[in-house]
């Protein structure tokens, strides 16, 4: 059964509203590509709060407005043909407000940083949790560096 902010995990239930809808998205996600929910659960909690202490008030208020916890499947996957986020390797790119660090499918960042080596660190952390690989791109769009973590 998919978790929402109506129905949730009860290890959830202190987290303040905009923590919890994060971590109900990333263990929704983590479930539906196949990670068993006693083990999602703590991991996303953990991630949802080092998003929150990392994530800008601008975020957090993007997020809190527009940020839709993921509805998982009854089948698994939410999509057919496009691969989820925790298969999609992190990238590094330039962003109005600095560096962003987004996946590799997406549109939208999920951190922007000042500083590019902090972007880089917080792409790489991710990148080694997910088992996939990290670009990092110049000011100009071209590829400055590309690594791979795959486990």
């Amino acid at each position: 059964m998919p978790w929402t902010m109506d129905d949730y995990p009860s290890s959830m239930k202190n987290l303040n509203e905009v923590t919890k809808k994060k971590a109900i998205d990333i263990a929704n996600a983590m479930v539906d590509e196949g990670y068993e929910e006693g083990r999602a659960i703590p991991i996303a909690i953990e991630q949802a709060k080092e998003w929150r202490e990392n994530a800008s008030q601008d975020e957090v208020n993007d997020y809190k407005q527009h940020g839709k916890p993921t509805q998982r499947s009854k089948e698994g996957k939410k999509y057919e043909s496009n691969p989820e986020r925790m298969e999609e390797g992190e990238e590094v790119v330039a962003h109005a407000n600095g560096w962003a660090v987004k996946s590799s499918g997406s549109q939208r960042a999920s951190e922007v940083f000042d500083n590019k080596d902090e972007a880089i660190k917080r792409a790489r952390e991710i990148a080694k949790n997910k088992g996939t690989s990290l670009t990092i791109y110049k000011q100009d769009g071209s590829v400055q560096d590309e690594q791979s973590y795959n486990q």
